[in-house]
């Protein structure tokens, strides 16, 4: 799952980055409102942490206007702006969650996961669909109960799809899903992966559509 930081303070900017990768997202991070807003109106991620104190444009002024270009993901604001109608004016500019730092990584986690799910329409913890259930806070997967071993990058393939079960997905978005900055992407490797995903949980599971990309289907096909 790919998650935007946006934070000035480099310290806090690298452990938070730090963690949640350690969780198991993977984090592109900007350091001024300017570059924050280009990222968001150009880039698709699962969501983003905006920290408000950003040099060049302000968190607000950043969130203001990428909610006004219709950029809808999920905005997890992480500030040290306690006060009430700071939090009041995030959340009614466009926030969707509002922490006061210091945080706790693994809160920030789950809420993180929280957000994404609901902006998925998932209300569950757990992902389920067909046969396969995915738990994205301990990363392990089941196909009918039985444990099924992924490598990260299976994985993370996997839970864009579960959370766009139903829907085409092209080629660059599950890249865009899955990948960060610098990391180098093969020709193949979205349908290695596809590959690797059918052999173990089941070929009818995700299916090509011809010159447009991949679906994950809600409902097994034989049924």
């Amino acid at each position: 799952m790919r998650i935007l930081l946006i934070e000035d303070d480099p310290l806090l900017g690298d452990g938070v980055r730090a963690g949640l990768r350690q969780a198991g997202f993977q984090v592109d991070w900007v350091r001024d409102g300017s570059a924050a807003e280009t990222e968001l109106r150009t880039h698709a991620y699962a969501a983003a942490v905006l920290d408000l104190g950003l040099p060049l444009k302000d968190g607000i002024e950043v969130l203001a206007s990428v909610r006004h270009a219709g950029v809808t993901l999920p905005v997890l604001v992480l500030t040290a702006r306690d006060a009430v109608p700071d939090r009041i004016r995030g959340l009614d500019i466009g926030a969707d969650d509002y922490v006061v730092k210091p945080v706790d990584l693994q809160e920030l986690a789950a809420r993180l996961r929280a957000l994404v799910r609901r902006a998925h329409g998932q209300p569950q913890e757990k992902l389920k669909v067909q046969h396969i259930t995915l738990e994205p806070a301990t990363r392990l997967v089941y196909r009918k109960d039985e444990p099924v071993t992924l490598s990260p990058r299976e994985f993370d393939l996997l839970h864009v799809l579960m959370l766009n079960a139903g829907r085409v997905m092209s080629r660059e978005q599950l890249e865009q899903g899955v990948y960060g900055w610098g990391q180098e992407v093969e020709s193949n490797a979205v349908e290695v992966h596809i590959h690797r995903l059918r052999t173990k949980l089941g070929s009818d599971l995700i299916r090509t559509v011809r010159g447009v990309g991949y679906v994950l289907m809600r409902e097994d096909p034989a049924t």
